[in-house]
């Protein structure tokens, strides 16, 4: 059982469900296990919310918890297979952020392929029952644009709706005070998604969030490369969710590529420990150059992942999503740590003189390293398995506070 100290944090823990939002934690409710392993999965149904992208086209990367007769998680039927999916406060203390205080004047950018009606609304709704400032007129916090910066918006997509409902809530969890700034593109072809980032660029965003990736390809230079390439903007990406081998735009050299864990709270000094998640995206890049900044030793051109975050769905975060879901939801996948990353850089205030991923190289002693957990076989190497130091599937580690970033 865990320990004293570990019940205390857990009963300051707030309920987030459709029906109780702010109600303490009973002792019951808490009896999960602290040790040196992750939780036990269960029989938890990950489901992506996306189909595999086209030729030429992204699909989203988010995952929503199912059970076994295909209904999607909430935070209260979660503990029946014994997940706790994290709520705003969990991740701040999770990753040690002082986003209270930080991030005003910081524009996050969720990039995302067809509309999601409901996004305004239930951004509001996470907000509320996290704690975090209304996005009001007081506090205009909230933009929605198509990629041609215009209000019509494109066509609705449920899959997508849930992935802009992820991608809005995690980056609110790690900044909530910054603006936030939805650039949603006709479609998901790389061609308009790439155009949304330009959008995004152009409208002065400080930081751009991607969670959405697809193959890589002999000409994604040249049909991707510049949308992907503004001085001045810190552009993210999400790894992927199928394991060792690597995608598009994680890939580029111009972005911050997304690697995701399993994280649970624990009872050692931290009070939370951290693996490789098992589904995320990792490798060496076929075709993109290795930046100046990156010195691993088996890829002779880019290699991913440069840092992570929580991803696997059997570890989830607490989701506000009615655009084909009742509410709440308890979801995963790489798509939870592209914003909430974003969310960090914002906080950090350097995003505007970051050179992609070269910061963390030089700060790595202000990320936590993992060590445990793989992504598949690649001969037992870093590139698909956790160890001190750099490793494709974490990259340098996950975020200690903001001075990394």
């Amino acid at each position: 059982m865990p320990s004293i100290a570990h019940l205390r944090h857990r009963m300051r823990r707030r309920l987030v469900n459709g029906l109780a939002v702010g109600a303490a934690l009973s002792i019951t409710a808490v009896c999960l296990t602290a040790s040196a392993a992750a939780p036990a999965v269960g029989q938890v149904q990950p489901t992506r919310v996306c189909a595999a992208p086209a030729a030429h086209h992204v699909a989203c990367l988010a995952i929503v918890d199912r059970d076994a007769n295909g209904r999607a998680l909430t935070p209260a039927t979660a503990k029946a297979f014994d997940l706790h999916p994290f709520t705003a406060a969990d991740l701040q203390a999770a990753y040690r952020l002082p986003s209270a205080l930080l991030g005003a004047r910081q524009t996050i950018a969720i990039v995302d392929a067809y509309d999601d009606p409901h996004a305004e609304q239930d951004l509001a709704a996470y907000r509320a029952a996290n704690g975090l400032p209304a996005c009001d007129s007081a506090f205009p916090c909230f933009r929605k644009v198509n990629q041609r910066g215009e209000s019509t918006p494109p066509a609705a997509d449920v899959g997508w709706a849930s992935e802009i409902s992820l991608d809005l809530d995690m980056a609110s969890a790690t900044c909530p005070n910054c603006q936030l700034l939805l650039v949603e593109a006709d479609d998901s072809s790389f061609e308009n998604i790439g155009e949304a980032v330009d959008e995004a660029a152009r409208l002065g965003a400080t930081v751009i969030s991607n969670s959405y990736g697809g193959p890589e390809f002999s000409t994604e230079l040249a049909e991707t490369g510049n949308h992907y390439n503004h001085p001045g903007t810190t552009i993210l990406a999400s790894s992927g969710d199928a394991g060792f081998g690597v995608g598009v735009p994680a890939a580029l050299s111009t972005v911050v590529a997304v690697g995701g864990t399993s994280l649970w709270e624990d009872t050692n000094a931290r009070g939370w420990s951290e693996s490789a998640w098992a589904g995320a995206g990792s490798g060496c890049s076929s075709y993109v150059s290795k930046p100046a900044w990156q010195h691993d030793k088996l890829c002779d051109k880019r290699t991913v992942a440069d840092a992570a975050a929580v991803a696997d769905p059997h570890t989830p975060v607490a989701v506000y999503d009615t655009y084909g879901y009742p509410g709440w939801i308890s979801m995963g996948g790489t798509s939870v740590a592209a914003p909430l990353l974003a969310g960090v850089y914002a906080l950090a205030g350097n995003a505007a003189g970051v050179n992609a991923g070269s910061r963390l190289y030089s700060h790595s002693e202000s990320l936590y390293d993992v060590t445990t957990g793989s992504n598949g076989n690649c001969g037992g190497s870093y590139l698909c398995t956790a160890v001190r130091n750099y490793d494709g599937p974490t990259g340098l580690g996950t975020p200690n506070g903001i001075g990394a970033f």
